[in-house]
């Protein structure tokens, strides 16, 4: 998992909801086959746009209380947080995912 943060319940108001800049946030678990397959799209979204963006990870298991309250029903689902708010959500995976994220996320640092 290279050097994403493993964002806790405890810490996803600070750290996510009053982040500066967009946050992505990738809500996982270690049995779930389609996270392990978006992993490395996350780990490269994290490498190209790292310094813009804030990626980080959440595993469901350990940290149930803030996935129940943004009401995330499956996983993989990664969320893309700006100002406090979810500015988009992608549940599951699917073919070009990393060019849809990208573009999302580029639209809203102004790339």
């Amino acid at each position: 998992m290279s050097d994403i943060h493993a964002v806790t319940d405890a810490e996803f108001e600070s750290v996510v909801l009053k982040a500066d800049g967009p946050v992505l946030v990738d809500f996982w678990a270690a049995w779930c086959g389609p996270c392990r397959m978006i992993a490395p799209i996350v780990e490269q979204l994290h490498g190209e746009l790292g310094d813009k963006v804030t990626v980080m990870k959440m595993d469901i298991d350990e940290n149930p209380a803030t996935p129940m309250s943004l009401g995330i029903m499956s996983i993989p689902t990664v969320i893309i947080i700006k100002d406090g708010k979810a500015a988009d959500r992608t549940v599951g995976y699917r073919p070009n995912m990393k060019g849809d994220l990208k573009a999302k996320l580029e639209a809203l640092i102004g790339v």
